[in-house]
């Protein structure tokens, strides 16, 4: 059986989606599920900070998509998360640019050999946002519950028609503790807002950058928090019911 291609994009930055790809591929690998997360963010990469692979990893994902490296080479293993695997993103710009068609093979070549693929997609709605969706199984948006975010959300909804009902969702991120209790209401002008299902509900966590500042995975120092919201969310791609605000 094929594995799953899954894209998450922001429309703006610093809403918490490499820390979502992070959290959410290492929790699939944790329940057993072999998942590739690849960093598509050119010059920019972050995620390899998030799953402490930083310097682990020599080829990304433009060497396999332009046939320079095979992807088995390329992606890196996790040697604390068995299953978990980083395709990472160049430091600069070189040569020509990763077309859609070869980003389409190299993602057919990744649903052969993983359960998971995580797309992380550079912020906004630029050709990094296209390449990352275009082959895409799925799409999940991260947003903050502020007015702004959730207005980008919904901008970079209309950018997404190419995926149908049920294979585009949204995640609420960075949602404070003291407002959790509160939050249905919230999360439902959210959900009218952005005009997508909503798939996770993740709180404001100080875990969060003390484990990104030690190089380790959140879900290797955590069980509540983020931790559980990540966990939840994993088990909701697999299409388990679990509560969305069940995060202590």
């Amino acid at each position: 059986m094929a594995g799953q291609c899954v894209a998450v994009v922001s429309g703006k930055g610093g809403t918490g989606k490499t820390s979502f790809t992070a959290g959410v591929g290492s929790a699939l690998a944790q329940m057993g599920q072999k998942v590739l997360c690849v960093d598509c963010d050119v010059a920019l990469r972050n995620l390899d900070l998030a799953l402490g692979l930083t310097d682990k990893a020599i080829m990304d994902f433009t060497d396999v998509a332009q046939q320079r490296c095979a992807l088995e080479v390329a992606a890196v293993e996790h040697p604390d998360l068995p299953g978990l695997f980083l395709l990472t993103a160049p430091t600069r710009s070189r040569g020509r640019p990763v077309t859609e068609e070869q980003m389409s093979l190299l993602l057919e070549a990744a649903r052969q050999r993983f359960d998971y693929c995580f797309l992380d997609a550079p912020a906004g709605l630029d050709s990094g946002f296209q390449l990352a969706t275009c082959a895409a199984d799925r799409c999940v948006v991260v947003a903050t519950a502020d007015a702004s975010s959730l207005r980008d959300a919904q901008h970079t909804v209309m950018e997404l028609h190419r995926f149908p009902t049920g294979r585009l969702h949204l995640t609420v991120n960075r949602v404070r503790r003291k407002m959790l209790r509160s939050m249905h209401a919230t999360i439902d002008d959210a959900i009218d807002r952005a005009g997508l299902p909503l798939i996770g509900v993740i709180p404001e966590d100080d875990a969060l950058p003390l484990s990104l500042n030690k190089g380790v995975p959140l879900l290797l120092s955590s069980s509540q928090g983020a931790a559980a919201a990540y966990r939840n969310i994993a088990k909701r791609l697999q299409g388990q019911k679990v509560p969305l605000l069940r995060i202590r």
